[in-house]
């Protein structure tokens, strides 16, 4: 199953495990049964305690698998897979160089899309709707876009979508906020008009456009509210 890449995707650099017997709380005992802390024996090592190996410089092979199991973890872009590769070789080194052999993470990237294991438009239209769905605007998905590397052609190709749910989405904010029609409607025309304000503010801020979240901060509170009302 694929999961959303927007979470930390590095588990490659486990933490030092320590051997409990090093610690420099260990205690032994002497000849006459006395306990002695740190007590290390003549001749023990003190320098046991067992830490991972630095691992090997990336070659060809190696940074192939690395994306593999990325494109199998994560749905993900080109621009994200490339960025990921890329970091792993600042990491890592990279073997192949003497021979001649450089890396490209973003050819790489781009036959993983050949092959059908990374599809940037189709992450487009999920982030859409997901973000969408949580009530945040077209500002705000153009923005994640180019986080994720979405290319200019995926992204016009799922804007007709977006723009379709404009208001769907504006609503779904103002839901949430207790805005305009969801509102109470309570408070002094002086305290509506600061009240107003805020409300518009925030829904600017979660990416909707001006025109439609002035019309939702202005209406009244109802108990139907239709999407036909704002469009």
């Amino acid at each position: 199953m694929w999961h959303n890449d927007g979470v930390d995707d590095d588990d490659d650099a486990l933490d030092p495990q320590r051997d409990a017997s090093d610690s420099d709380n260990s205690r032994s005992t002497d000849g006459r049964g006395t306990a002695k802390r740190g007590g290390w024996g003549k001749g023990q090592d003190k320098s046991r305690s067992r830490e991972r190996p630095a691992p090997k410089p990336l070659d060809a092979a190696a940074l192939e698998r690395l994306a593999l199991r990325y494109v199998e973890r994560f749905a993900t872009t080109r621009g994200r897979l490339t960025d990921y590769l890329n970091r792993k070789i600042r990491e890592r080194g990279w073997a192949d160089e003497a021979a001649g052999a450089a890396a490209n993470p973003a050819e790489l990237a781009q036959t993983m899309a050949e092959l059908g294991y990374v599809d940037d438009r189709a992450f487009a239209e999920q982030r859409a709707a997901a973000m969408q769905r949580r009530g945040l605007g077209a500002r705000r998905v153009a923005g994640a876009f180019r986080e994720a590397g979405i290319d200019e052609s995926d992204a016009d190709s799922v804007a007709p979508a977006i723009a379709d749910r404009a208001v769907e989405s504006a609503l779904a904010f103002a839901r949430r906020k207790r805005i305009g029609p969801y509102g109470s409607g309570d408070g002094d025309r002086h305290g509506d008009r600061k009240l107003h304000e805020k409300q518009l503010a925030a829904m600017l801020r979660a990416g909707h456009r001006f025109d439609l979240a002035r019309r939702i901060v202005a209406a009244p509170p109802s108990s139907v509210v239709e999407a036909s009302d704002f469009e």
